[in-house]
Order: structure tokens, then sequence, then C-alpha cells
């Protein structure tokens, strides 16, 4: 990268002076497209702190705008989108950095080499007609940065994701298996040293033990290289294995908040449970999950209020007619909901039920 890119636009809003361990800030983030039919809003005034060295999982059903909310970290909203409010980045050293003012050439600066993003479906992020190697070539000196020492710091992340290097750099994208090519983009996405690697379903096309696979080698990559990552994805229990935190997003909002512990058995959101209860996972039987009833709102048509309104059984006249604000559940959990106190006997687990059930049968034949 020439001396002019590493020159990014500073922000007045915030000072260094002030102690934080944010490495994102995100305030009041829309992105909307105009269609024939109305204004389309796909992402609608989030409000989100990413912290220095945290994993954070987002994650709600297809749709709920979880990869506009990952596009909008790096300004990477595809036109005829518009993204608006404010994205901070705070780098290690040196002064905040507004996102959103940064021009192309800055832009580039920073994805990449401060904030990365592997995309779903490593197949479609590849170029077929060009080599692994080239790859990893073309981005190193498209930043103007050292291919040599680039390369051996390729060899060694694809080796820490327990590849064979130089059989991988030798391949072309489709003589790798899905999990291969995965843990090669990714590999690729941190060639340029980043602080922040944004990840965008990167597990959904492959089977389970890969997809615990690629979590496990992921951990271990945040942990020797101090990364801080941002985990998307619509199955909470795989990104639970991994995240600190969880940020639940529903109909294009951020609806709750917390460490992930919190969420898994305290959730407060009847979405949120909801959503627990639909998802399979090992310790559940299938018979158990229950589907969310209804279906996920018209980005032209979303309902006032509270947008779960339609499909939650402690849906009244206050969550149709305002917008619940959010709610302090405990510590650094937080809810939007006007009804929070009473989610867990709305929308009780049902493996939690069922074992509580289990439990009880037993109690009784033991007596």
């Amino acid at each position: 990268m020439t001396e002019q890119d590493t020159h990014f636009t500073q922000t007045d809003t915030h000072s260094t002076d002030t102690a934080t361990d944010r490495v994102l800030e995100i305030r009041d983030a829309e992105v909307y497209f105009e269609m024939d039919r109305g204004v389309s809003r796909v992402l609608d005034t989030v409000d989100l702190d990413v912290e220095r060295g945290e994993i954070l999982g987002v994650v709600g059903e297809s749709g709920s705008g979880k990869s506009m909310l990952a596009s909008s970290m790096l300004d990477a909203v595809v036109d005829p989108g518009v993204l608006s409010g404010e994205i901070t980045y705070y780098p290690e050293d040196g002064e905040p950095v507004d996102v959103l003012g940064l021009s192309e050439r800055e832009l580039k600066g920073l994805r990449w080499e401060e904030i990365s993003m592997v995309f779903q479906g490593a197949m479609s992020s590849f170029n077929p007609t060009m080599g692994v190697r080239e790859h990893f070539e073309e981005t190193l000196a498209a930043h103007d940065a050292d291919v040599e020492a680039g390369m051996d710091r390729a060899r060694e992340l694809l080796a820490d994701l327990h590849l064979e290097p130089e059989r991988v750099l030798d391949s072309y994208p489709h003589e790798l298996s899905g999990g291969m090519q995965q843990r090669a983009l990714i590999a690729l996405s941190l060639i340029l040293e980043p602080d922040v690697l944004v990840m965008d379903e990167p597990t959904a096309a492959l089977d389970l033990l890969m997809q615990r696979s690629i979590l496990a080698l992921l951990e271990e990559l945040q942990e020797k290289y101090d990364l801080t990552m941002v985990f998307i994805t619509h199955d909470l229990p795989l990104v639970a294995e991994l995240a600190d935190r969880i940020a639940v997003m529903y109909a294009f909002e951020l609806i709750e908040l917390g460490p992930t512990e919190e969420i898994l058995h305290h959730a407060a959101h009847p979405y949120t449970r909801a959503l627990l209860n639909a998802t399979p996972n090992l310790d559940a039987p299938l018979e158990e999950m229950r589907p969310i009833e209804g279906s996920a709102p018209d980005p032209v048509d979303v309902p006032a209020g509270c947008t779960y309104n339609p499909r939650c059984p402690l849906a009244d006249e206050t969550c149709v007619g305002d917008d619940p604000p959010f709610e302090t559940v405990s510590g650094e959990h937080e809810v939007t909901c006007f009804h929070w106190q009473d989610a867990a006997e709305a929308v009780p687990f049902t493996a939690e039920a069922a074992h509580e059930e289990r439990s009880a049968s037993a109690a009784g034949e033991g007596q």
C-alpha cells in the first residue's frame, strides 16, 4: 500500500483520549433500495459496538439484515443500495476512522488490511481461471505488500488451517474440496494481517463435521493472531460454540444482544427463544424442534411498532403501536421487548421442557 493509501480520513466525533475497547462502532446504520413497489429498507437504525479481541456472533433468519450489516462495516453495500449512519473504526494505534467518509483509494486500504471479509460460498469468491497461488500473489501486489514475505505468511496460514500449503497453492479452486476452498479463502482474507475478520455464513455450504472443524480452527487463529471476529450466521447453536457475545437480528433490526451463555440460557426476546427452539442441534432430537409460526416481514412493508408483533404470542396494543426501546435484562444483556420478563413462560425452551418432563417421569418411577 502506498503512503497516500495509509492516511484515512479521521473522524472528529470521538477522541482517542476516551478509554475504549471498541474496534468498530456502528450508529444509526440504515440501508435501503429504491424499488418500483416502494422503498426496501434492509437495515434499520442499527447501533452496535464490536469489542477488540472478541468473537461476535450475529444471528437471525435468512433475510433479517445480517449480510447488510456485515457489508456496512466495510462500506461495501452494492449499488443501488444507500448506506447512511456512522461507522467508526478504531485502529490499535492512531486516530478513529470515519469509514463512510473514506475515498475509494482509502477504502481499498481499509479493506483487507484493517477489516477483511469472508463471503458465503468460497467457490464464488475465487476466480476459477486463476490458481490459488495467483490469488494470494495478486492480493499482495495490489496492496503494494512484499510478495515474498506475504507468501511465507500464506504458507503459515494454510498450515494453521490444517492444509498442505504447496498442494493448495499449486491447485485451481475447483481442484479443492468445499472445506479446503473455504479454509483457503480464510487464509487469503488474513494475508494482509487485518485487525478484524468479518465472516458472512462462511460454513453454510459445508456438512456439520466440517463446520465444527472450521469453527475450532477459527478459534485457534483468533488466539494466535489476536483477531477480532464477526461471525454472521442463521445457525445460533453453531455460532454459540465460538462466540463471546451474540447479537440477534429480526426484520433488519438488532433486537437482542448479550454474552453467549446469557442468550443461550436466558434469552429474553420471544423471537430469540423461538429461534433456539427452531434450530436443530446435536443436543436436542429433531422431533423437539418447533418451527417459528408465520413469516418474516417484507422489507417494503415492515409492521409498525415491534416488528415481531404479528408472530409473537405476547403481542398487545402497545407492541402494535410503539417501537420498543432497548431494556437491560442484566449486565451486558439487552433486549427490545415490552414483555421480556414474560418471554420464558410464553416461549419455553422445548429441549429444557422435555428434559424436565423426562426427569419428573424418572423421579415418579423411582418412588
